[in-house]
């Protein structure tokens, strides 16, 4: 995303060209090469990732990191409370959740993010439906809440294929923020496809499964550019598989079910994607960053978000 363009970049009082979000050239095999090639127009790259900003530096781009956008969430749920980046976590509210949608205290719930894009929602969720048919006989009073993305096409299409789900589901809609949150909370597990959410179940600290399947030749393009063996955020951050990944050809109704009746029976494996993402959360945010801003500010955190530290960033050159 590009906050100013420079109009005839060769002059050097031509406006400021700052890019918000680096590619991800950690991910990619040549990936760095491209920041080379950025350096010949942009003027400054806001990061959202904690190793870009070095790499950015390294090969001539001057760059800042801000803060994952995702950390935004944190600060609307957290306003008003004394709270560190440290131990910041979302909270929703089980009680209310199981009383609003009448759910037995027995109620085993599964949160099921199937994805944003139409094509990626189809594929993924004809998976999981032929997983939970497999969970259903081992798995007393499964619930399913079903995730859905502010997208019409999205919300239409599983509108219309609710009625074959194999167990009892509750559909959230795109966009209510705290019912979200307060799903994730009454569940014992998710299961999502790979994206940002995998980030939200992180500041939710819910345990998950990440799943993958994409067009074949896609599929085989990433097996080969890829240099990296995650496709998870939190698992990418931690260089660990602490979050299980099904993916490709290894995304099947099978092994979801068995990863996700392995990760709800077992409490140490919860534990320690708990403890990660405590971890990962302490990465996300730009420490040294923010303490600089509270001594210059009358401001505390959680009052810094990512989107404020990037346009003090931004003023910051402006001035200068």
């Amino acid at each position: 995303m590009i906050f100013a363009a420079r109009y005839g970049w060769q002059e050097s009082n031509g406006p400021l060209h700052f890019h918000y979000v680096a590619p991800s050239f950690w991910a990619w095999k040549g990936g760095e090469a491209r920041l080379k090639g950025l350096a010949n127009f942009v003027d400054h790259i806001l990061c959202i990732l904690p190793n870009e900003e070095a790499v950015c530096k390294l090969n001539g781009l001057d760059a800042t990191f801000v803060g994952h956008p995702v950390l935004e969430d944190i600060v609307e749920f957290n306003l008003g409370k004394q709270a560190s980046p440290h131990d910041l976590k979302i909270e929703g509210n089980s009680e209310d959740f199981r009383r609003k949608y009448a759910l037995s205290p027995g109620a085993a719930v599964i949160s099921l993010l199937p994805g944003s894009r139409l094509q990626e929602v189809i594929r993924m969720l004809s998976i999981f439906s032929h997983a939970f048919d497999q969970l259903k006989d081992s798995i007393p009073e499964l619930i399913t809440v079903i995730h859905v993305a502010s997208n019409q096409h999205v919300e239409n299409y599983i509108d219309g294929v609710i009625h074959k789900w194999p167990v009892p589901a509750i559909l959230i809609p795109g966009g209510h923020q705290h019912l979200k949150y307060d799903a994730f909370s009454a569940s014992t597990v998710a299961l999502c496809t790979s994206g940002t959410v995998a980030m939200e179940l992180q500041l939710a600290r819910l345990p998950c499964v990440v799943a993958y399947r994409a067009h074949i030749l896609t599929e085989w393009y990433i097996q080969y550019k890829a240099k990296i063996p995650y496709i998870s955020l939190p698992n990418i951050l931690t260089d660990s598989a602490i979050i299980p990944e099904a993916l490709f050809q290894a995304c099947t109704p099978t092994n979801l079910a068995s990863l996700l009746m392995k990760l709800m029976h077992n409490k140490r494996l919860q534990e320690e994607q708990i403890v990660a993402a405590e971890n990962v959360i302490k990465l996300l945010f730009p420490s040294e960053r923010i303490i600089n801003l509270e001594e210059q500010m009358e401001w505390k955190f959680p009052n810094f978000t990512p989107s404020m530290i990037a346009s003090s960033t931004i003023l910051s050159h402006v001035k200068s």
